[in-house]
């Protein structure tokens, strides 16, 4: 099967707007912005003014960069994640923004460096390391074999391993095919997607198990990665939301990504966020129900002071509110609109993920730091600096991608 090249006529429709920055022949950019440079700036600042807080109060320092970590970290991994389903699927809709969301997820060899800080902390963030508290504590010492330091520093490696070589690998051989198309590539997309998914899944799981769930080690819950799963999805799909928003309105995907395509992305944020509150209730129902203490303490805790309001707060901002949002179609067709809940839901992506791992930190309510603030900016100034400095790199889409036509061609 010969390459699919975009149609003339098609491409002279999108090199005819005056606002485009893409080159005629490469549909490389040839004006990057200052998106790059500022985030790179933000980062910096963010970082520092974050090794300062941790002069001042480490113990605060390694929640706030936890959460930060993780809330960055998922938008790489959600990525990773569409990127398998899409050539696992053989998806055609989704081949206009693939570009973009490799881009995202070929930040994640650098998060490995990011870690670092989390991994320095590990003696403040979670209490199995103490071996004080674990020579006290049988449920601790029966935890031991799994709940060590070295054993944890293993693991962590092999997730980033795994995630590494899945992102390398679809990469390396979409840079083939932005060369020339051959169908061996695409053959060799999808070959690397089955078992990458299943690894993505394993790895995904334990990783929310360690770096989070561990916090409070006595407590567990089997549906918690699932949990974590449709969290990390959101994140992802809210990011690319406003990424092409972004791109749509310097002019770039103009006559690439539609108002068909925000659609779609729209009804799957709308749709995780109805999987997220039906497993965030699921666990709920199941451990309350059960009413058994080494299970229920975890939410009880969330009902001391403070932390009782953001879990009212919690389902109804993140799920009811949302849920009437996006449930028009309009609602999801208007690019405005849209970018709005976008922007939202990462806010409520931040709300949850504070509200699973800072009471461990602060049980007798709420205490939000500036930190908090300091620690996002940071890891998020160098997430974007990195995922803007790729994705400006190459080509903005899969030029010889057979898909790419039919995407843009894409009707809901």
């Amino acid at each position: 099967m010969q390459s699919l090249k975009i149609s003339l006529k098609v491409k002279e429709q999108i090199l005819s707007k005056e606002n485009m920055k893409l080159d005629r022949n490469t549909y490389k950019f040839t004006d990057k912005g200052n998106l790059g440079n500022i985030a790179l700036v933000v980062g910096i600042v963010g970082l520092a003014a974050s090794a300062v807080g941790y002069i001042q109060d480490s113990h605060q320092f390694y929640f706030s960069y936890l959460v930060a970590f993780f809330f960055w970290i998922s938008v790489a991994l959600g990525a990773l994640f569409f990127n398998l389903l899409h050539h696992l699927t053989r998806a055609s809709w989704s081949t206009a923004i693939r570009k973009l969301t490799e881009s995202m997820m070929s930040v994640i060899p650098f998060m490995f460096v990011l870690i670092i800080p989390v991994l320095l902390g590990m003696h403040e963030l979670y209490h199995w390391t103490h071996e004080d508290v674990v020579a006290t504590d049988l449920v601790l010492q029966q935890k031991a074999p799994y709940l060590n330091i070295p054993f944890f520093i293993i693991r962590v490696v092999f997730y980033f391993a795994v995630w590494s070589i899945l992102t390398f690998a679809l990469i390396k051989n979409s840079a083939r095919q932005d060369i020339k198309h051959e169908d061996s590539i695409l053959a060799r997309m999808r070959k690397y997607s089955a078992p990458g998914m299943m690894l993505f899944a394993f790895t995904l799981t334990f990783a929310s198990f360690d770096w989070l769930m561990s916090l409070e080690p006595h407590w567990f819950s089997t549906i918690f990665g699932v949990y974590i799963f449709c969290g990390v999805f959101i994140s992802m799909l809210a990011f690319t939301i406003i990424m092409v928003r972004y791109q749509n309105g310097q002019g770039a995907f103009d006559g690439i990504v539609t108002v068909e395509h925000r659609h779609t992305l729209g009804k799957l944020l709308f749709a995780f966020t109805i999987m997220w509150a039906y497993m965030g209730f699921s666990q709920y129902l199941l451990i309350w129900y059960a009413n058994l203490p080494e299970e229920t303490f975890w939410y009880l805790q969330r009902w001391e002071g403070s932390w009782r309001t953001l879990s009212i707060i919690l389902p109804i901002a993140h799920f009811g509110l949302p849920f009437v949002a996006l449930l028009p179609q309009a609602a999801k067709r208007n690019g405005n609109w849209l970018l709005m809940m976008a922007f939202y839901m990462l806010l409520m992506r931040y709300m949850d993920l504070y509200w699973i791992a800072m009471p461990t930190h602060s049980p007798e309510g709420i205490n939000y730091s500036w930190m908090d603030i300091s620690t996002m900016a940071g890891i998020g100034g160098i997430f974007i600096w990195l995922f803007w400095r790729k994705y400006t790199s190459g080509a903005a889409v899969p030029v010889n991608d057979p898909g790419l036509k039919v995407s843009m061609e894409y009707v809901n």
